[in-house]
């Protein structure tokens, strides 16, 4: 597990891992080919939803998870809501599945996400980060109150270089996003529902 530094993480790079054609159908985007190179390696160099044109949604009600979804899916998040817990990765996961999505689940890393930032994206697709909102590690690292709680968490969706917030107003640059600083707490890499990884 990395804590700091800005050493590249290769796990990052191993994650493309299919030569799934993207696709523009926005509903129901399919991984129309093999998901293996004929000598059986994986492509890296691939790029799965670099295409989807993503609409920005505002969290009006509902949680991130469900509107930071909806917007990697193109739907609307009340679609999403009733399906996803927002502690349980696997169900987001299946609940992407309706669209031709899932997520593949990348190593844990804890670094502020400025730290690598630049590698997500350099892999010019798209991804949905989780992150803590505190900015003192030692509040994420507490002990937990007596009802469960340590502390707060927020999910945002990446696509190539802009980063949709659902709290805030529009998608803004990936590299000027005023979160940087804020810890990972997850990083998924969606892929085709036929992906061979994934949750």
């Amino acid at each position: 597990m990395s804590r700091g530094g800005t050493s590249p993480n290769p796990a990052l790079q191993q994650t493309a891992a299919s030569s799934a054609v993207p696709t523009r159908n926005r509903q129901r985007p399919r991984c129309r080919a093999s998901c293996s190179t004929r000598e059986g390696r994986p492509n890296t160099t691939d790029a799965f939803f670099r295409d989807r044109d993503l609409r920005h949604v505002r969290q009006v009600g509902l949680t991130c998870v469900a509107t930071g979804l909806a917007i990697a899916a193109g739907t609307d998040a009340c679609d999403i809501a009733g399906s996803v817990n927002t502690q349980d990765p696997v169900s987001w996961s299946a609940t992407l599945g309706r669209f031709g999505m899932k997520l593949a689940y990348l190593p844990t890393d804890v670094r502020k996400l400025r730290f690598y930032i630049r590698e997500l994206v350099k892999l010019d697709d798209l991804f949905v980060v989780g992150i803590y909102t505190p900015s003192d590690p030692a509040a994420i690292l507490a002990d937990p109150r007596p009802d469960g709680w340590v502390c707060g968490s927020h999910l945002v969706v990446l696509h190539r270089d802009r980063v949709f917030d659902p709290l805030r107003e529009a998608a803004t640059d990936a590299l000027r996003y005023d979160r940087l600083d804020c810890h990972t707490k997850r990083v998924f890499r969606v892929v085709p529902v036929r992906h061979p990884r994934g949750l």
